[in-house]
């Protein structure tokens, strides 16, 4: 996680001075600019942090020595189901609901319950009950 510590905190600073000339350039007139882009620098920090505090906690990758070699990140990655449909159900759902921004709130209420209803699906996909041996 190092490189991504270095690029989190190195640019945080970058986007507030940039932020705050654009903010001179324009005369401070355009509020959007040199206020949302100090933020984007808030953001960066604040990612930044939440990942050097992670790299305390857990121990170095492999992609982090640098003598590491292929072999060291081999193994599982994580389970994955490659042939779920719940992502679809998931993206259908989000596509209902922007729908709704445009067409009327109801239609915005309609995507979230089936946003629900695909992402606890997805949840429980392996779920095969309490005790299950």
């Amino acid at each position: 996680m190092k490189i991504e510590i270095k690029l989190f905190l190195f640019l945080a600073p970058f986007f507030v001075v940039v932020g705050v000339l654009y903010g001179l350039f324009t005369d401070f007139e355009e509020p959007v600019g040199y206020l949302g882009i100090p933020l984007v620098g808030a953001l960066m920090a604040m990612v930044g942090a939440y990942l050097a505090l992670t790299a305390r906690r857990i121990d170095p990758r492999p992609e982090d020595d640098e003598d590491g070699e292929i072999e060291q990140g081999a193994g599982d990655q994580g389970v994955y189901a490659p042939w779920s449909w719940w992502p679809l159900a998931i993206a259908s759902a989000a596509a209902i609901a922007f729908l709704g921004l445009a067409v009327g709130w109801w239609v915005l209420y309609v995507g979230f319950v089936l946003g629900v209803i695909g992402l606890v699906g997805w949840v429980f996909e392996f779920s095969r009950g309490q005790h299950a041996h």
